[in-house]
This record gives structure tokens, sequence and C-alpha cells, in this order.
């Protein structure tokens, strides 16, 4: 009987791991990586942008967080658990601005926290970001709504741009005055286009404002 037990025994706690490895208990996400929106300066408004290439410094060439070929409104940005610091390096494709090569640097300083979630999602870490540095070409600020990232998917960080806002007091030159002809334009393949490629005002706007949390 004994001999029965002891086998029984690891079988049982092979049971166990196998439902464990396959247990649905874990259902968030097991990465603790910030998310960030795109932000309008002037409007506070979200906005999806075009043409940008955006990186984490040091990885390779063929490792974009974001492709110039997409339209985004958000990213993640994967923070290195044994580092005190992460840069990511946000290259504007549009054409002018590329060939001029323009662009942004956003620095994160933060604490790596050791956190054991349980027995199905294991161990992870937690982040607390203590200090945000960026430049100033096309990015304006960085807005923190909390600084603590865990692996709970929020959207806690705003990257606000400056991005070319109409003004509704000032005439449309493209518009044929009183007396001029009216009549389809025809756009110059040589005049540069405006520094944001399409906003979409209809996105929400519930994270976060504009210098909210900075740390």
């Amino acid at each position: 009987m004994k001999t029965l037990f002891y086998i029984l025994l690891p079988l049982a706690a092979l049971a166990a791991a196998l439902a464990g490895c396959n247990s649905t208990g874990c259902t968030d996400n097991q990465n603790s990586v910030p998310y960030a929106g795109f932000y309008s300066m002037s409007t506070k408004e979200k906005v999806v942008i075009d043409s940008l290439a955006i990186s984490g410094e040091g990885a390779p060439n063929d490792s974009l967080l974001v492709s110039p070929s997409e339209k985004v409104s958000s990213v993640y940005l994967p923070l290195r658990a044994g580092e005190s610091a992460t840069t990511f390096i946000i290259k504007y494709m549009q054409k002018h601005l590329a060939q001029a090569g323009v662009q942004d640097r956003v620095t994160f300083y933060y604490e790596s926290m050791p956190y054991f979630a349980s027995e199905e999602c294991g161990a992870m870490y937690h982040y607390r970001i203590t200090r945000v540095a960026h430049t100033f070409q096309i990015l304006d600020s960085v807005g923190i709504s909390d600084s603590l990232v865990t692996n709970v998917e929020r959207m806690t960080i705003g990257l606000y741009f400056r991005i070319a806002e109409p003004d509704p007091d000032e005439p449309d030159p493209d518009k044929p005055g009183p007396d001029e002809p009216s009549g389809p334009d025809q756009p110059d393949p040589d005049e540069p286009g405006p520094v944001d490629p399409g906003t979409d005002p209809d996105l929400p706007t519930d994270v976060p404002q504009e210098g909210d949390g900075n740390v």
C-alpha cells in the first residue's frame, strides 16, 4: 500500500502542475508595460498620427514599436527590468521632416519592483516611474496620470504633440474670394503637408490630461 501511495503522489503533483499551466485563472496581461496615448497639445484631444517610427534606444533597427506605414493613436512602451531608465526614439517620417532628420527622445526613469501575482500568473515586474525627460522638436510635453505601472492594461501616459490646427478666424487661402472664380484646386506636389498627417477628433479623451501626474 505504501508503494501505491508513493506512485500516486508524484502523479497527483504532475496533474496539479499541468492544471496550473493550463489554468484560465490568470486572465490579466502577464507583462507590466506602460501604455501611452497621442494627444494634440492645443486641443487636448486624442489624435491619430501616421508616418511615425517609434523604437527603443539600442533595439535592432527592425524592432519598431510603431511602423511609419501605420496610423496609430497609442503605443506600448516596454521598460527594461534590468535598467533604471529606458529611452524611446520618435522619428517623424513625413517627407519634409524626415529629410531634416527631425526626431524626439523620451526617457523614463523608474524603479523595478518584483511582484508575485499568483501561482497561475507567476512572477513579474511592476515599475514606479520617478521622472521623465524629453526633447521638444514636435513633442511638447508628457503627462502621467499614475506613476505605478502594473500588468493591468490602462492608459496612464499622454504624449502631447504640437499639431497644426486650423485657425477659425484666419481666412482660408485656398477658398476663392468674392471676385475670384471658383473651381477645383490642384494640389502642389512639391508643397509639404502639415506636421500631423491626420487627426480623428471623435476618439475618446478619457486619459491623461497634459501635465497631470508629471514626476
